[in-house]
């Protein structure tokens, strides 16, 4: 009988190291469920934020081309008026 009390005792160490580990574990991935959903949010900024540099950039060009023809229509009209002189 006294040898299976040291089994016994040693049983119960390990069912409660077990019930730790599992509470831990659970722990631990509450954490990283939480890490990925903080990654999938900032990548979705990520990906929000070049959509819209990119849109601007796009503005930018626009906004360009349109100066550049309103100055070569202005050198023309410039052109022309000399020419007319």
């Amino acid at each position: 009988m006294k040898s299976a009390f040291p089994f016994l005792g040693l049983t119960l160490l390990m069912a409660v190291s077990a019930c730790d580990s599992k509470k831990q574990d659970a722990v631990e991935n509450a954490y990283e469920n939480k890490a990925a959903a903080i990654d999938n949010m900032a990548d979705n900024l990520q990906n929000k934020a070049d959509n819209v540099s990119a849109a601007v950039d796009n503005q930018v060009d626009v906004l360009k081309n349109k100066a550049d023809a309103v100055r070569d229509a202005g050198e023309a009209a410039k052109d022309r008026a000399d020419n007319a002189k």
